[in-house]
């Protein structure tokens, strides 16, 4: 009995030339599947088996990638997987011809198929297609992964999603739920009389955020530009320009680390309403999360991980300090200056930096102590001064400011404001933030006089908010992962991807 001494390589490489010399066959017989432009598909595999009652004995034509092929002499079964799902075919000699099924036998799974036949019912009960004619629409040269393994590398799944999206249904059906997540978003902001618009993502001056940007050169001006780091500046000005409801769904670029919340890229969502302030972003807030969750899960109560998170009752609403109050039984009404804070916080073992003020140790204090306890939907009100840079001071204490973050599954998922527009606060806020800078902290935000000039003009009194959109999306998908839910995630670049 002769051994097979040949590497698992050795042997790939032989099958990947059995492929390449099929199409070379065909290309030689006039059968070159790269040639065919165009195929014209009547249905698709889950509308067939939905409407069989009225599809049965018509004739149909579907197109996909065939995933299963079992020859038995004269006839064979196919298995073609399209957008909805797959189907079965049934692919007889006699029915397509001797030639076309000498062809079809040679076929690999990966290739891909255009099928004309009548829809029916095998005897075992399946809804499948009697082929009366098969085309081959291209020609698969390299080899899927093993249904049964699957792809089970996370790493290989992510660098190479269309393998992942082919090989497994789940993942295509998060991506499916990602954008009904962004239409049904602008649907029901359509419907508030909101405004789509874009602003630039190459910014002189990158605000707007507490974050490092991506630096880059744009050789016509001889300019250094930045990738921008929020849409907040930009969509204010069109506040000031009188366009009263605005919102922009784009691309945001932080210069920061990779984990399963963070990705270098990632979409937010900024929306700002002339003539309300931040109660009214948690009305909007509210509404615009039962109706997305409705429309993309069909419920108000979301299973994520082993949590069940009911979006149907009022959303909890507590201001940070009372948050601190309850969790870390530290009350900072009763802290006055920004030594008893560093105090509080040596005793907590909470570290902190020279720089940072009372505000901010309370907010240390909260990220500490608080966040992971708020799993239902939460807003959290009432932000310390020092870490809100852009927002209205409470009228009856100006320690703190009218801002809320919201958070579900003890991660912040959405931020708002009621908009600074006092131009004179703005820029004593952009002075503060220049001496951070100075002092070393490479997330502050610079002067930006464009802006402050706009401010001057006039801006309305505005309710403002940033939602993290890949972060509703994990929730709607119950993605562990910013991975799972980005279609392709900032990778390492393997070595022989590099320029």
């Amino acid at each position: 009995m002769g051994q097979n001494n040949q590497s698992p390589e050795q042997d790939l490489n032989q099958l990947l030339k059995v492929r390449h010399d099929k199409l070379k066959d065909l290309q030689e017989n006039g059968k070159d599947p790269f040639q065919i432009t165009k195929y014209e598909v009547t249905n698709h595999s889950q509308e067939i088996k939905d409407h069989y009652d009225t599809l049965e004995g018509q004739t149909v034509r579907i197109a996909g990638r065939m995933m299963f092929k079992r020859v038995m002499g004269k006839a064979s079964f196919c298995n073609i997987q399209d957008l909805q799902g797959n189907i079965q075919a049934y692919v007889a000699r006699d029915n397509i011809g001797e030639d076309s099924y000498k062809d079809f036998k040679k076929y690999d799974v990966g290739d891909i198929l255009g099928i004309k036949g009548e829809v029916f019912t095998t005897k075992t009960g399946e809804i499948s297609i009697h082929a009366q004619e098969v085309t081959l629409l291209s020609k698969s040269l390299q080899i899927l992964p093993e249904k049964y393994h699957g792809l089970t590398d996370t790493d290989a799944r992510y660098r190479q999603r269309y393998v992942d999206l082919i090989m497994n249904a789940d993942v295509k059906d998060t991506f499916i739920k990602r954008s009904k997540v962004l239409s049904s978003i602008r649907h029901f902001l359509d419907e508030q009389g909101f405004m789509e618009v874009e602003t630039p993502m190459l910014v002189s001056n990158a605000g707007g955020a507490a974050a490092r940007p991506f630096e880059t050169h744009f050789n016509a001006l001889n300019e250094d530009l930045k990738l921008r780091i929020s849409l907040e500046l930009y969509l204010k000005r069109l506040i000031v320009g009188g366009m009263e409801r605005v919102y922009e769904i784009g691309r945001v670029f932080r210069n920061e680390g990779l984990d399963t919340r963070h990705n270098p890229e990632f979409t937010l969502m900024e929306l700002y309403q002339a003539y309300t302030d931040y109660y009214g972003m948690m009305e909007l807030t509210e509404n615009l999360y039962r109706y997305v969750a409705k429309e993309v899960t069909g419920s108000e109560i979301l299973t994520y991980g082993e949590h069940q998170i009911d979006l149907s009752k009022p959303f909890e609403r507590i201001t940070m300090v009372d948050a601190v109050k309850k969790y870390a039984n530290v009350d900072f009404h009763e802290v006055k200056t920004v030594e008893e804070a560093r105090k509080l916080a040596k005793e907590h073992h909470i570290e902190y930096e020279d720089r940072h003020q009372k505000g901010d140790i309370l907010n240390l204090f909260f990220e500490e102590y608080v966040e992971e306890h708020l799993i239902q939907p939460t807003f959290v009100m009432d932000h310390p001064v020092e870490i809100s840079p852009l927002t209205k001071k409470k009228p009856d204490n100006p320690e703190y400011v009218e801002r809320f973050e919201f958070f579900m599954n003890g991660w912040e998922m959405a931020n708002a404001y009621s908009e600074l527009n006092d131009p004179i606060d703005q820029r004593e806020r952009f002075e503060a933030q220049e001496a951070l800078l100075a002092a070393g902290d490479d997330e502050a935000n610079h002067t930006d006089e464009d802006f402050l000039n706009a401010l001057n003009i006039g801006m309305p009194p505005t309710g403002g908010i940033g939602y993290g959109i890949d972060r509703m999306v994990m929730m709607m998908t119950n993605s562990p992962a910013i991975r799972d839910v980005l279609l392709f995630p900032t990778m390492k670049s393997l070595p022989n991807e590099k320029g």
